[in-house]
């Protein structure tokens, strides 16, 4: 029975070691790698999009970038519109030919990469560059 004690106590604090991890380290090169999330399960002859059989739960954000690849090497660049049912989602065909069956994967877009800059924001008073120029007779402040 003298022995039961300190067994007892051991047992008692040996699982609160487990408080004491590091958090899991995020690999950002992993987090930015292509995922599988579904297959397409239809196209419709007529429209420019695709239906997609989800593979879990959609976490693709609307407008997100998809890639479809067919078993002949086809690929097709797809966008997501948003519009879900149950495990499928629907996606506009951007560009290529996209099949039954084939593969779509996400690849999440990490911050800013090189030659994807935004413009700087125009200065105060200026007119936007696609404006058509006036003329004298339009200017109502020149006489």
């Amino acid at each position: 029975m003298k022995w039961m004690l300190p067994c007892m106590l051991v047992l008692a604090l040996a699982p609160s070691c487990s408080l004491f991890r590091d958090p899991p380290v995020v690999d950002e090169e992993a987090a930015s790698k292509p995922r599988l999330v579904g297959r397409v399960a239809h196209v419709p002859a007529a429209g420019g999009f695709v239906l997609i059989e989800a593979y879990g739960p959609w976490r693709v954000p609307d407008g997100g970038l998809l890639t479809g690849v067919g078993t002949e090497g086809r690929t097709a660049n797809l966008v997501a519109t948003g519009e879900k049912l149950g495990q499928h989602a629907a996606a506009d065909i951007r560009s290529g030919v996209a099949k039954v069956g084939d593969s779509v994967y996400y690849r999440p877009l990490g911050g800013t990469e090189e030659g994807d800059e935004s413009l700087p924001p125009a200065p105060e008073g200026a007119t936007p560059a696609n404006d058509a120029q006036k003329t004298d007779s339009q200017d109502p402040a020149k006489p």
